[in-house]
């Protein structure tokens, strides 16, 4: 079987097994950590350390920080990959997003440990959704597992991995399982933690409306959104016209402004 039953309030769930794990397991379960602890330091270094390492791990196509407001059913994704999920992409994911087995299971239910859409429904059942059909037929995606790191005040963050073909092994989802709490410590050490409620949107999605309060010159704030969107430095360089450089200047002014030290940090500080 590979898991055991977790009863709670709301029925019956599954934590992923140790006993599956092997020694080499565990040395690279503390290795991650502690390659993530050592980069907390560093601008972005939990999503950059964290979203490498992960895929150390476990193989993935996608491995993205999904960052979801479970009140207006919006999410923003974080990571190297997160650029590859395009704004149509986004707004389909959106349409369904209460219908979302994870969301279901980490939002609503509040489940603490790893779980895979395969634990919650056959791949066959789970290929008939419309959820399947219009978001991950379109990016080419068959199975997804998520790592909660935080759950409070209507917020919902996770680490997402997907693939195609092959779904997560039960020796894979405990061995993320065992990384799971460590690697909730150090998010809650990190300066972004979500903060403020998020109003409804009638922007772009994906891209939530930053708040007018925010003192930033036009010129940061659309750096800002483009951040927001996912896209490194180079690739706002490219679409706004200046340079890295600059790029990165302008986001170190939007640090200072707003009293946080990472992207990610200045852009839940904004959301409105």
């Amino acid at each position: 079987m590979g898991h055991t039953a977790l009863q709670d309030s709301s029925g019956s769930l599954r934590i992923p097994d140790a006993n599956l794990l092997h020694a080499g397991d565990w040395r690279a379960a503390l290795e991650f950590v502690n390659d993530v602890a050592s980069a907390l330091s560093d601008d972005n270094g939990f999503v950059r350390s964290a979203g490498s390492g992960l895929k150390r791990l476990v193989a993935s196509e996608l491995t993205t920080l999904s960052i979801c407001h479970l009140v207006s059913g919006r999410r923003t994704v974080h990571g190297d990959a997160a650029g590859s999920i395009g704004p149509a992409e986004r707004e389909c994911f959106d349409q369904h997003f209460r219908e979302h087995p994870l969301v279901q299971v980490h939002g609503e239910r509040s489940h603490p440990h790893v779980h895979r859409i395969s634990d919650s429904m056959s791949s066959t059942a789970f290929q008939r959704t419309p959820l399947y059909a219009d978001y991950y037929r379109r990016i080419g995606i068959d199975h997804v597992l998520a790592l909660p790191v935080h759950r409070s005040q209507g917020w919902l963050v996770s680490w997402v991995f997907n693939r195609s073909g092959r779904d997560f092994s039960d020796r894979e989802a405990a061995l993320l399982d065992q990384v799971r709490a460590p690697l909730a410590r150090l998010f809650e050490q990190t300066d972004w933690m979500p903060r403020i409620a998020v109003a409804p949107d009638d922007g772009p999605p994906r891209v939530l409306a930053l708040s007018p309060l925010a003192p930033l010159t036009p010129r940061e704030r659309e750096v800002l959104q483009w951040v927001a969107a996912g896209k490194t430095d180079r690739d706002i360089a490219a679409i706004v016209g200046i340079s890295a450089r600059t790029v990165h200047k302008h986001l170190q002014h939007v640090y200072a402004k707003l009293g946080v030290e990472t992207r990610t940090a200045a852009v839940m500080r904004t959301l409105a």
